[in-house]
């Protein structure tokens, strides 16, 4: 079954915010982006649409929540996370403020994660999650 959230931004693409499957739920990549604009927080863009610069605290704060918001319109919780792969596009500079953030958002049993650099993702944002939620 294809999830819709009202309250995440809108897919870049012909896909669903997530898919549930028995007891399990897989999350499209879910960025920073606002619902209803092409704002993206902590995001300066420069005339030609690349990036000047950004804030990786502001980003990682906001792709948490959008996630959060496909997770309860889905019918599941934070909590219910099992799995989580997490693309940056600056490893470097970035990982440090993100995992300092990751232990914040998940200060019990938190999911498994996988974080990878990559060059670039398919809008100006430095961050992307993977997930899959599990209700047991």
């Amino acid at each position: 079954m294809s999830i819709h959230s009202s309250k995440a931004p809108e897919p870049v693409g012909a896909y669903p915010h997530a898919k549930k499957v028995g007891n399990l739920l897989f999350l499209s990549g879910v960025g920073p982006r606002e619902r209803g604009t092409k704002k993206i927080p902590g995001v300066e863009l420069a005339a030609d649409g690349t990036i000047a610069s950004y804030d990786i605290e502001a980003q990682c704060h906001s792709v948490f929540k959008n996630v959060k918001h496909i997770l309860e319109d889905a019918g599941y919780a934070w909590t219910d996370l099992v799995d989580v792969t997490v693309y940056l596009t600056n490893m470097k500079n970035d990982f440090p403020i993100y995992n300092r953030l990751w232990a914040e958002y998940f200060k019990d049993d938190p999911p498994c994660r996988t974080t990878l650099e990559i060059n670039c993702l398919p809008t100006p944002i430095a961050i992307e999650l993977k997930c899959v939620a599990a209700k047991t």
